[in-house]
């Protein structure tokens, strides 16, 4: 049973509502009681349900504006709310609140795979309308224990009956923050050549110019948020543009012609989000993103399998193969086939191969027109290479690299994916890359015109192939991607994405990714969700220790990857003989798995070090993974997450004494010990280094 209530507390000044929680015990849709307000109201509160969160929505100015306040801080200033509409003009100036409508929802929902398995849903709402006399919009927010979300919709109404066709010009969110010249912020830059895969600012929140989100920060409090955006469809991604210091404006990405989105009435936008938290791991133990995005709409996807595969790809990184036709070659029948053979002695249920298809040779990054996605080079046999690995229980993981060319990749789409269907394919890794940075399309009139990733058109474009996907039962692991936003609680064949510095920076970027790289992504892109960043390479400097291009890790801070860096398909990303060279240390990599039923933020700090504890979906065993920056520290992390009374056989893969990643990351001990949830593990990183445990249950 579960019961809702409202406050009928209304006054001319104010209106704070405090509802009851409501308590479910599964998902379940919640019948909310609109309370109509026929009186102007000035301002209304919506707490989180700890009452640790409060938001303050007000029209005193003449227009919408909102304030947040944390643990009785203010954490975002009053801070202006509207949309311009090239047909309309300004939603939000000389609008006032109409009336409310309250609500609140405890509820928990199940993920079909994913970081954890139960997740629970649990807010205050409020929907406020606002109104000129003419036209009505809505502002509603959402207040959890671990931030907040607020989006405006615009309803189909009499105002607006002679409007067919709305495009907004302009979204006037601000995000205002208190003291920036004290508020340490992490950042990359915003519609930039290259997507999201940028090294990392950390500097002071006035610093700022226009960042990518999400965006995270750290007050002078130590209070910790990150602005992000959740259920991103049919509207353009939102970047953050710095004016006076400390003043965020959310910046529309523009479509070629200049309009930031075009719609109709009766449309909703994303949320935009605030997490927050007392100190940094509460930011990473948050579900914020996926409790605002919809339901799953496939249906059955028990088709969506995690796991783990190896690759033909490091190779063509390091200059051994080539992804184009020739004598290096790496996309061949009997190079798939060895590698089909080493994933199935060792545990791997399926082989990436890239650069099998037509359009490889030449100039590819600059024209993916050349591309078929149907038609595979002589020397590679997908009947021959799919039959085989279906006879080692061993499948094929589909590649398709458009290079921006998106109108080529959409007018091949169903044949390409039929194709794979019927092969048995069942996730496909597909690519983005562009000349540039931004997309070509060809329009209805046979014009080119060129697109941002992050635009609206590519914001459709992109769940365009998965939805096509879903279709023919295949997941789709997006590279060179619209920015993660949860919509794989919507679609969950969405299985993975890039949108970060991946491993392939450590082969030929300049520079390559920092030994702080990977302590700052937990707190910033993964906050999103899952990221396809490939770790696990073993041979950690192929040029030498002195070269500028290696992995500036220890050994076993790549194996902490895998705990540390969610995704629910990981790859062992290296070349195979260097795993059978190290079988001891490989050996983590072929336990851990990718599905999980519980992870806790155990210890970190934003760019220093981060600790998670993951428990294995179906089974007892947990896996801990903790990592450093450049800086060797000890951390103590207490055992309690595990089942008390319980034993469980630790097996440790640490740093040894003199490891270093830059003079001898390879030096690595593994060690057993059997402990329990009263005690506490002592671990000591070496300089970039990392810790890698399997808590297997006795």
């Amino acid at each position: 049973m579960s019961t809702d209530s409202t406050s009928s507390a209304l006054s001319t000044a104010q209106l704070t509502f405090t509802p009851n929680i409501v308590s479910l015990s599964c998902a379940l849709v919640l019948a909310t009681i609109a309370i109509p307000s026929t009186v102007q109201a000035k301002t209304v509160n919506v707490t989180s349900p700890d009452k640790h969160i409060n938001i303050s929505l007000t029209d005193d100015n003449g227009r919408p504006e909102y304030q947040i306040q944390f643990n009785g801080k203010t954490v975002i200033s009053p801070s202006k709310l509207g949309l311009v509409f090239q047909q309309l003009g300004e939603l939000g100036t000389d609008f006032n609140i109409k009336h409310v409508t309250n609500s609140s929802v405890d509820q928990t929902w199940q993920q079909p795979w994913g970081e954890r398995e139960n997740i629970r849903d649990n807010y205050n709402r409020v929907v406020a309308t606002l109104s000129n006399g003419k036209i009505d919009f809505d502002i509603e927010f959402k207040a959890f224990n671990d931030g907040i979300g607020f989006r405006y919709l615009v309803p189909k109404q009499a105002g607006l009956t002679n409007t067919p066709k709305l495009d907004i010009t302009d979204e006037l969110t601000e995000f205002a923050i208190p003291d920036p010249q004290h508020t340490t912020a992490w950042w990359i830059p915003g519609r930039g050549w290259n997507r999201y895969e940028y090294l990392y600012n950390t500097t002071s929140l006035d610093k700022i110019d226009r960042a990518h989100t999400p965006m995270t920060f750290r007050t002078a409090d130590g209070v910790h948020l990150s602005i992000h955006e959740a259920a991103l469809t049919d509207y353009a991604a939102m970047v953050l543009n710095q004016g006076r210091d400390g003043i965020l404006h959310a910046d529309l990405t523009p479509w070629s012609d200049g309009i930031r989105v075009k719609t109709q009435p009766g449309f909703s936008t994303p949320w935009r989000t605030i997490q927050i938290a007392k100190d940094a791991p509460g930011l990473l133990n948050s579900d914020l993103i996926l409790n605002l995005n919809e339901p799953n709409k496939l249906g059955d996807v028990s088709w969506v399998q995690p796991g783990k595969y190896v690759g033909i790809w490091w190779g063509m990184h390091l200059n051994e193969n080539t992804w184009g036709s020739g004598p290096k070659h790496g996309a061949t029948t009997s190079e798939t086939k060895r590698y089909m053979d080493f994933a199935a002695q060792y545990g791997f249920d399926g082989v990436l191969v890239e650069g099998w298809n037509e359009g490889w040779d030449g100039s590819w990054f600059e024209n993916g027109d050349v591309f078929s996605f149907t038609q595979a080079y002589p020397d590679f046999d997908i009947d021959e290479v799919t039959e085989y690995g279906h006879s080692k229980n061993v499948r094929l993981i589909g590649h398709h690299e458009t290079s921006g060319s998106v109108t080529n990749y959409r007018n091949q789409m169903s044949d390409a994916y039929d194709m794979y269907q019927k092969h048995g394919v069942t996730q496909v890794k597909t690519g983005y890359v562009a000349d540039g940075g931004d997309i070509k399309r060809v329009d209805d009139n046979g014009i080119v015109r060129h697109e941002w990733h992050d635009g609206q058109f590519m914001v459709n474009e992109y769940l365009y192939s998965v939805t096509e996907a879903a279709k023919r039962g295949i997941s789709i692991n997006t590279h060179e991607p619209i920015k993660d936003t949860g919509l794989r609680r919507t679609y969950p064949n969405w299985i993975a994405r890039e949108g970060a510095r991946g491993q392939e920076y450590n082969a030929w970027g300049s520079p390559p990714n920092t030994p702080e790289h990977t302590a700052i992504l937990p707190y910033t892109r993964m906050l999103a969700g899952p990221m396809d960043f490939t770790p696990g390479i073993f041979n950690l400097a192929p040029q030498g220790l002195d070269a500028v291009n290696r992995v500036k890790t220890t050994l076993t801070k790549q194996l902490a990857l895998y705990v540390v860096l969610y995704s629910p398909i990981q790859m062992a990303a290296d070349l195979p003989r260097n795993y059978v060279q190290r079988l001891d240390a490989f050996q983590f990599i072929q336990d851990v798995p990718t599905d999980w039923s519980e992870s806790i933020a155990l210890a970190g700090d934003i760019g220093d070090y981060v600790a998670f504890a993951r428990k294995q979906r179906g089974a007892e065993d947990w896996y801990v993974g903790a990592l450093t920056d450049e800086v060797p520290r000890k951390i103590n992390l207490k055992l309690d997450f595990l089942t008390p009374g319980k034993r469980y056989e630790a097996q440790i893969y640490r740093d040894g004494a003199k490891a270093d990643w830059l003079t001898n990351p390879y030096d690595y001990v593994i060690e057993t010990k059997t402990v329990t949830a009263i005690e506490t593990l002592d671990l000591s990183l070496a300089a970039s280094g990392g810790t890698a445990i399997r808590l297997k249950a006795l």
